[in-house]
């Protein structure tokens, strides 16, 4: 498909029920861009995995049921208007991109009844008469006509959010909710995401779907997807022995039962054993980014695929934590191949 320079110039948008204006005109950056969408839809992986399941933005908004706050009965934002706010801020950000429909995962379900129903045996129980919601809920959609491409690998532009209700304290009066959000790059090989720190907010607490909209935008303002672009192409110039995998592999599991005093010395490790342990067999059997027959050494591109891969294995509340140190963990040993001190321990 034919493919020219892009110049993204995001424009200026007034935000829904607000008089307050963002200047979203950033910095131009060149990638590339599609002419029109791709219309071919190829089933991939799911971008996590780890105890959820796929739902649709109807089933949230018909089929769920939304918290309140108990202590005076305000409702939450629900999980459907969320996406909406943030699919709202994609399309006034980027006017005239193809924005793809979001995938929407789920999991610890939370069960009740219709006050009918308070009754009724197990048995007896009517569709009509459970309610549900889900505790946790993650959603990624992506832009396609926007991407790069690296080692033969498509990343599309992505953007996606997580809310989880175990982070709120429903049982008082109505605060600010949290959310986190995200924007950096989705590997189409794998569905792994490529976090970075410019291209994530941690935390956003919001009163309203207006206040989520207004800073969703001011984070994809200040994302700069060509300083990103440029980073993860530096992974893929770099490689480690088998030996200094081996290292980063035992240092990783070493790390988790360091004692505090030495832990605070070293930069954060949020995988845990089973993650390594997924990293440590996809070393050698990926389909994509396992270190081959014939090699002696595995580029670091492959390395942080190897740990956003066993990523997906994540509950969806820390998913973006961890992709974002990913990032971090893989750039600082890049550094330190290069004589930098902060990560030389992890491979040393």
């Amino acid at each position: 498909m034919e493919t020219t320079a892009l110049q993204l110039l995001p424009v200026k948008n007034n935000l829904i029920g607000s008089n307050h204006v963002i200047d979203t005109h950033a910095e131009v950056i060149e990638t590339r861009r599609v002419q029109s969408p791709v219309t071919t839809e190829i089933r991939r992986t799911p971008f996590v995995e780890a105890n959820t399941k796929d739902v649709t933005i109807h089933h949230l908004t018909n089929e769920c049921v939304v918290p309140v706050f108990s202590k005076d009965n305000e409702i939450t934002i629900s999980h459907s208007n969320f996406i909406e706010t943030v699919w709202n801020a994609a399309h006034n950000f980027f006017q005239g991109e193809s924005i793809s429909e979001p995938d929407i995962r789920v999991s610890h379900v939370i069960k009740g009844r219709i006050p009918e129903a308070i009754h009724k045996s197990v048995n007896q129980l009517l569709e009509t008469d459970k309610t549900i919601y889900y505790e946790r809920m993650a959603f990624c959609f992506e832009i396609p006509t926007i991407y790069e491409d690296i080692e033969g690998n498509r990343l599309n532009l992505s953007i996606g959010g997580v809310r989880a209700y175990n982070h709120e304290n429903l049982y008082s009066k109505k605060s600010a909710e949290k959310f986190k959000v995200f924007i950096g790059f989705k590997n189409l090989v794998c569905c792994n995401l490529c976090v970075s720190t410019d291209g994530y907010k941690t935390e956003i607490k919001a009163m309203s779907t207006t206040d989520l909209f207004k800073t969703v935008m001011e984070l994809f303002q200040l994302y700069n997807p060509a300083r990103h672009l440029h980073l993860l192409n530096s992974f893929k110039d770099a490689s480690l022995t088998e030996h200094q995998f081996a290292q980063l592999i035992g240092k990783s599991k070493l790390y988790q039962c360091l004692p505090p005093k030495d832990k605070k010395l070293l930069p954060s490790m949020e995988f845990t054993d089973t993650h390594i342990n997924a990293v440590a067999k996809s070393y050698y059997n990926d389909d994509n980014f396992s270190i081959g027959e014939q090699a002696d050494s595995i580029s670091l591109w492959n390395v942080y695929n190897l740990f956003t891969g066993a990523n997906k294995n994540s509950y969806i509340d820390n998913l973006l934590d961890r992709s974002l140190n990913a990032t971090e963990l893989v750039h600082g040993i890049n550094k330190a191949l290069h004589g930098d001190n902060q990560y030389r321990w992890f491979i040393e």
